[in-house]
């Protein structure tokens, strides 16, 4: 079988590789235990996993979207130390597993649908769990930054969309680590291979409709404030995906904050082991703290 996009890309350059973290170093990391594996579907893929801190709640939820380029086999293992270390923070995590490409009903839209419809179930999860639905941050890493920004954008979304929701859950922020935030240009400069063609459903150029309803640079603004962390050795999404996003949200009027960790590759940014985890937590506290806007 051949290998997923994600793996290849990790492969093409070993002397970079041997000074960074790599994706098998990120899939050794401890993977704690959550305290809940909840399904919000009835697919496999359609769970997630929420771990609760030890004080008495509600507590301040964040969503965590993992990457791996939208593709199986990688899912929420790969991130299970972030959720831990988030946790302990005194932060509700709510992990998604969704479905990815490869697996069938992912892609376009079942990808989406997934996580919409997996931050959605916190409300479910909420009726049994001291989690406080007004202090709401997603953060994604790499392809699952493109889905954290998504899901901040979806009242944004037009009438007639297949991927509209009427009262989707509302966020207090986003935090993009690594994150693809522009998916046209990302297709035109080979970010995860082709693993944009393979998410929309065919090439870019052939799905303006599709780019529009799922690319977060297309969808500003958001309306609610995103911090953008990337490391400066990031061989996999260039930093360009942050700056290009970041000129674009300002001018549609949001708030918009990018911080570059000069150390760091593309897997530190979810290693609560590396020098990124300060500003990965500093980032997250400041969206959850924040005064919420008006309704």
């Amino acid at each position: 079988m051949a290998l997923p996009v994600f793996f290849l890309l990790l492969m093409a350059d070993p002397a970079f590789a041997q000074q960074l973290m790599t994706g098998q170093d990120l899939l050794a990391l401890p993977q704690p235990l959550a305290d809940h594996t909840i399904t919000y579907g009835s697919a496999p893929q359609q769970r997630a996993e929420l771990r609760l801190p030890k004080a008495r709640g509600p507590h301040s939820v964040v969503i965590l979207v993992h990457g791996g380029c939208w593709e199986t086999p990688w899912g929420f293992d790969h991130v299970r130390s972030l959720a831990a270390a988030l946790t302990a923070e005194g932060w509700a995590t709510w992990s998604l597993e969704y479905r990815r490409v490869g697996d069938p009903g992912g892609g376009w839209p079942g990808t989406l649908e997934d996580v919409a419809r997996g931050a959605d179930h916190l409300r479910e999860a909420a009726k049994e769990h001291p989690l406080d639905l007004g202090r709401v941050v997603a953060l994604g890493h790499s392809a699952g930054g493109q889905l954290a920004l998504w899901l901040a954008a979806r009242p944004r979304l037009p009438e007639g969309s297949p991927l509209r929701a009427a009262t989707p859950l509302r966020l207090r922020g986003v935090v993009s680590l690594g994150g693809i935030t522009d998916l046209r240009a990302g297709a035109t400069g080979g970010v995860c291979g082709d693993a944009i063609p393979q998410l929309l459903g065919g090439p870019a150029q052939d799905h303006a409709d599709r780019l529009s309803q799922s690319s977060p640079i297309e969808l500003v603004p958001l309306g609610v404030p995103v911090r953008l962390v990337c490391g400066a050795r990031d061989s996999i999404v260039p930093i360009d995906q942050a700056r290009s996003y970041e000129a674009a949200a300002k001018r549609a009027g949001d708030t918009v904050a990018v911080e570059v960790v000069e150390s760091a590759g593309h897997f530190e940014l979810v290693n609560p082991s590396s020098s990124t985890w300060p500003v990965v937590r500093d980032s997250v506290r400041a969206l959850l703290e924040r005064q919420p806007g008006p309704p």
